[in-house]
């Protein structure tokens, strides 16, 4: 019985015992407040992966090699589904929170492609933590990215920058599937974010 009850507290632990810290590095926010749509840009150039903070490369290669192990073709497979999920899953979940509170709130629209706008945001991936689930206990994923509000055309000019550490990720009643635990980060990350904005632009 004992043993029963220390498992569900590590576990409840293990799930909820993790929370973003979101910092304003440099900038303000004065200039959101006016702008109708603003481009976003997700760049994974340099992200780490793990705690061991293996370069994407070195994490998809072991990862790829342990799954290959169990089934053949099932690496391969894996690969390709970890670097479509960044315009399948991440981007849609940060954009959809994202907009969620600053175009039906604001009137600002946040998308992709919008050559446009006067001004863009980069979401660039720093380090990511795919977090596990086995079933009676399960760790959330965690995402940290730098946001960086720049002119979009002169990206040297950066007006605002924000970092976000350890956004967690998890769907509701839990997920063996790695990407879409690391979707929510990129979901917790956008939510926590615009949030962030309402609070200081407007």
């Amino acid at each position: 019985m004992k043993k029963q009850v220390l498992l569900l507290l590590i576990g409840f632990f293990t799930i909820f015992g993790y929370s973003q810290k979101v910092k304003v590095v440099n900038g303000n926010f004065d200039f959101i407040k006016d702008q109708k749509e603003i481009n976003v840009e997700f760049v994974y150039d340099n992200m780490k992966v793990l705690k061991k903070n293996l370069s994407n490369d070195q994490y998809m290669k072991e990862h790829s090699e342990k799954l290959e192990e169990k089934a053949r073709g099932k690496g391969e497979a894996w690969k390709k589904s970890w670097i479509a999920s960044r315009d399948i899953i991440y981007a849609p979940k940060f954009l959809e929170l994202m907009n969620r509170y600053l175009e039906k709130k604001k009137g600002i629209f946040f998308g992709e492609n919008l050559k446009d706008a006067k001004y863009t945001l980069i979401v660039q991936t720093v380090w990511v933590y795919p977090g596990w689930n086995a079933a009676v206990m399960r760790q959330k994923a965690k995402v940290s990215t730098v946001l960086k509000f720049v002119e979009t055309a002169n990206k040297e000019n950066v007006l605002l920058e924000v970092t976000s550490k350890k956004a967690p990720g998890n769907r509701f009643g839990g997920t063996f599937s790695n990407e879409d635990r690391i979707g929510e980060g990129y979901a917790k990350t956008g939510k926590s974010f615009a949030k962030l904005i309402l609070r200081k632009a407007f």
